[in-house]
């Protein structure tokens, strides 16, 4: 059987992994087939459902598709590339050659376009965790936890393992307001009101944009942040 599962110094060792598709029908199709070949498969719908199981639980392969609303699955590859080292598969309808340059470049290490045969995607995520334990050196200790905080009076961010980031304005309030409450979710009201905006003539996709580019700034401080948005409720700040 394809997901066989191994067995190394007396455990028994296979992949978890992760796919992410708003599709209901081949979200549950890939999660039931794949599971009956023996690898543990759990389904996401967005990135945002990723992220919360994400953050407890990394798994070892994440199979992504592009066309997702919210953030899309060449921003979750971008982001999870980041962080530590894990096996991420494209499944995905679109089929052009920038495509699938675009998903390789942005940390794809597969690229498969739907329709998907259930065997060619068990067979790659099972040579890709082959590849991936080759790579990795289990005499290497692991990489140290991140220990989150707002210091300087809030207007810097560290993560307690050497990076930091300065914030303007808007991030210093907007991060502020997540700290406070942290791990749970903050509405987007009450995040306006921590700007100091007024909740009635404001634009609340700006508060997409501030999350947006403070993700982008701390990626470029060698920083994978925890911040999560919740489609249709706000935004979550957790370890």
């Amino acid at each position: 059987m394809i997901g066989e599962k191994s067995k190394q110094g007396g455990a028994t060792i296979t992949p978890l992994v992760y796919l992410v598709d708003d599709d209901e029908d081949f979200r549950e199709e890939m999660v039931l087939g794949l599971s009956r070949l023996g690898l543990e498969v759990h389904g996401f719908h967005d990135a945002a459902a990723l992220y919360r199981v994400y953050a407890t639980r990394p798994p070892d392969i994440v199979i992504l598709d592009i066309g997702l609303e919210g953030e899309d699955g060449l921003a979750i590859a971008a982001h999870l590339r980041a962080s530590q080292s894990l096996g991420i598969i494209m499944a995905t309808a679109r089929s052009s050659i920038d495509d699938r340059v675009d998903g390789l470049t942005r940390g794809a290490d597969a690229y498969l376009v739907k329709p998907i045969d259930l065997r060619e995607l068990a067979a790659t995520i099972v040579a890709l965790n082959e590849r991936l334990k080759r790579l990795r050196t289990p005499s290497q200790p692991p990489p140290p936890t991140p220990q989150w905080a707002l210091v300087e009076g809030g207007w810097v961010l560290t993560d307690g393992i050497g990076h930091r980031l300065r914030l303007t304005t808007s991030e210093q309030c907007f991060l502020g307001r997540l700290f406070s409450e942290r791990g749970k979710t903050v509405g987007r009201r009450a995040l306006v009101e921590a700007l100091g905006a007024d909740v009635y003539d404001f634009n609340y996709g700006h508060l997409d944009t501030i999350a947006s580019r403070l993700r982008r700034r701390a990626e470029k401080s060698n920083m994978l942040l925890p911040l999560h948005t919740i489609r249709g409720s706000g935004f979550a700040f957790s370890d």
